[in-house]
């Protein structure tokens, strides 16, 4: 049976971070919100699921960073119960000779450690660092408020008036002021935001362990081995995050990943935000090239002037949108949006943390607490994208582990812990015809194999595990392709060009419309700032 109709002054589609955090600035502003999730836990990504009995997992998104600090301010995130866990030490990559690189914010530690392997690196690291700062800081602004639209698009694209043209120059003028500000490292930044990182990471770097470790955050998520343009900002992505107390510090939620989702959920119910789960939404509902609601999968309408979609652009334009509301120019920029994807997840629980034959322990050692990688060299890095480029899962596929119970008891049973995956590269179109619902296990086997060589008592520590192939996650979490980043990270895809020329500014061409997840700028990772700068527009509007 249907549900009765019900009229809101907002809409928001999906109920993940970016969609809560949207919902609650409408509502903060005096707006009645309503937020309709398909799943029946919220969050999108950032979710804490209890898989077996006394394990909960962060099934998705495992770590943060990202995440603005002024959101955490204005919402009074923490009178909610979040509470982020810095990791200490950061990262931890052992090797097949038994050696191994651990780094954290302890900086003389760090550079001991480097100094192991080369002491001119252990001189060029702080400088390295020194270097992402500067460069960091100028343009990490960018990413809190609205891109501008400085091209120069055809009228028909998109009907703007004089007023509004010379508003957008006027919000260029700070990307000019910023470049001027960037001094003598304006170079170093186009090549970050343009660049491949392999040849940035050598140039500085000749220690293979170490630029392994760093390249690591050019490649998660991304389609791509550290040799191919665009990953140079990856990289400069991830380490531009303030959430884990200093710029580049990550860390984990207290209670996974969902208790950020359970935060924000706090929040909404506190301004008034309706919230419905197991809502899928099937249609965006138009009158005259303007929204007037939406309906539900059993029926139900829910009106309102104003639709923020946080899903991707793919499914909100394509599957949401009824035909012929659309330009057929815009239609076709949105076609174009790269949605390959090359991310699993294995999520374990453990009776007992690895053991790396590098550094045995008996319970939790300093490197169970940060971010452990298999990917040894650059090369392996690149041979693993190699069999992906060809439609196979890597041989020897790149794992970015972490165990989260490790500085937080509640995510496991006494003793025990649970243990999350990322892994590269597992294409999400396989060759010869193979079909991922037979080969995810055998991928989560090889990649069990795997970190078995290094640390050989996981496999008789498992107690249960769960394998998402890109299909899955795309089916579960909603994101084409299984793209985590809700579309590629590269230049054609970034700032005023995200999601397509001449719409960063999260508005469509369907008038009431709006973009307010990580398909707007500035993209992908546990921001919040897609869903604040959609809100902020919206709200102008």
């Amino acid at each position: 049976m249907a549900r009765q109709l019900q009229k809101y002054d907002c809409l928001v589609i999906g109920g993940g971070h970016n969609g809560l955090i949207a919902a609650a600035y409408l509502a903060r502003a005096g707006r009645s919100v309503g937020v309709l999730e398909r799943r029946p836990v919220l969050g999108g990504c950032s979710v804490t699921e209890e898989l077996w009995p006394g394990y909960r997992v962060s099934t998705a998104a495992y770590v943060i960073s990202l995440f603005l600090p002024e959101i955490i301010s204005d919402l009074r995130l923490g009178d909610h119960q979040l509470k982020i866990l810095p990791r200490q030490p950061s990262s931890y990559t052992p090797l097949p000779d038994g050696r191994s690189l651990l780094m954290g914010s302890d900086r003389e530690a760090t550079l001991g450690q480097i100094a192991r392997f080369s002491a001119r690196d252990a001189t060029a690291f702080p400088e390295y660092e020194a270097m992402l700062e500067r460069v960091a800081r100028v343009l990490e602004p960018m990413l809190e408020k609205p891109a501008p639209n400085p091209l120069p698009l055809p009228q028909d694209w998109r009907k703007r008036g004089v007023t509004e043209r010379l508003r957008e120059l006027g919000r260029c003028w700070p990307l000019y002021r910023m470049a001027g500000e960037l001094g003598a490292d304006l170079p170093e930044a186009i090549e970050l935001l343009t660049g491949a990182a392999r040849p940035i990471l050598e140039r500085w770097f000749e220690s293979e362990v170490l630029r392994a470790t760093l390249a690591t955050d050019a490649i998660i998520g991304a389609f791509a081995p550290p040799s191919a343009p665009g990953t140079a900002y990856v990289l400069l992505h991830h380490v531009m995050g303030r959430a884990g107390g200093a710029r580049g510090i990550w860390g984990y939620v207290q209670g996974g990943m969902g208790g950020l989702a359970e935060a924000l959920e706090r929040v909404c119910h506190e301004l008034q935000v309706t919230i419905h789960r197991e809502a899928p939404v099937v249609r965006i509902l138009t009158d005259q090239g303007r929204v007037r609601g939406v309906q539900l999968e059993d029926g139900s309408v829910f009106e309102a002037p104003v639709v923020a979609s946080s899903i991707d652009a793919h499914q909100t334009f394509r599957r949401l949108c009824e035909p012929g509301v659309l330009p057929a120019d815009f239609l076709r920029a949105i076609d174009r949006i790269d949605y390959n994807s090359a991310s699993a997840k294995v999520n374990l629980a453990l009776a007992e943390p690895p053991c790396f034959r590098a550094d045995p322990s008996e319970g939790i050692a300093p490197h169970h607490h940060g971010t452990m990688h298999i990917g040894p060299s650059l090369d392996y890095i690149e041979r693993a994208y190699d069999d992906a480029k060809y439609g196979n899962p890597s041989r020897e596929p790149v794992l970015e582990m972490t165990m989260a119970s490790a500085g937080d008891p509640s995510l496991a049973p006494a003793g025990k812990h649970v243990m999350s995956i990322f892994v590269q590269y597992a294409p999400y179109t396989l060759a010869d015809g193979a079909d991922w619902e037979t080969e995810t296990e055998a991928f989560g086997d090889r990649c069990i194999a795997q970190l078995a060589r290094y640390a050989p008592n996981v496999p008789g520590a498992i107690e249960h595990r769960q394998v998402l192939s890109p299909p899955d996650l795309e089916r579960i979490y909603g994101l084409t392709g299984g793209h985590i980043m809700q579309g590629a990270m590269d230049l054609n895809h970034l700032f005023f060009l995200r999601p397509a020329p001449g719409w960063a500014d999260h508005r469509t061409p369907l008038g009431g419309l709006y973009l307010c997840g990580a398909a707007s700028h500035p993209g992908g990772g546990v921001i919040g700032a897609c869903g604040r700068n959609a809100a902020e527009a919206i709200l102008r509007d």
